[in-house]
């Protein structure tokens, strides 16, 4: 539970941070995105170090999978925006946000 409320704050921390940025303006938009860029690569830091700790004994379990597989998807559209090969195609998939999954009865600890 501890290890996915710190990747949830770090996450709203870096989501709170690029704001502003995003806000400054069209003129500063590819420093903007670098900068998220670089806040994906803290994220995934973060989740990484977040895996090696004990697994929490709860009802769920943080899907860090899923979170690496959007992450990576979010990095591919801005490197995809920021060095274009030609013509901007759209990438029409989800990302899949759901990051809680069930524990087996049988792995559940009382």
């Amino acid at each position: 539970m501890r290890r996915t409320r710190a990747l949830g704050r770090a996450v709203c921390v870096g989501l709170l941070v690029s704001g502003p940025v995003l806000a400054a303006g069209t003129d500063s938009a590819t420093g903007s995105l670098a900068t998220i860029e670089r806040q994906l690569d803290s994220i995934d830091r973060l989740a990484a170090a977040s895996e090696q700790l004990p697994e929490d004994r709860g009802r769920y379990h943080f899907d860090y999978l899923r979170l690496h597989a959007d992450v990576a998807r979010i990095r591919t559209g801005l490197h995809d925006y920021l060095s274009p090969p030609r013509a901007q195609p759209r990438d029409s998939a989800d990302l899949l946000g759901d990051y809680r999954e069930p524990v087996e009865p049988a792995q559940a600890q009382p």
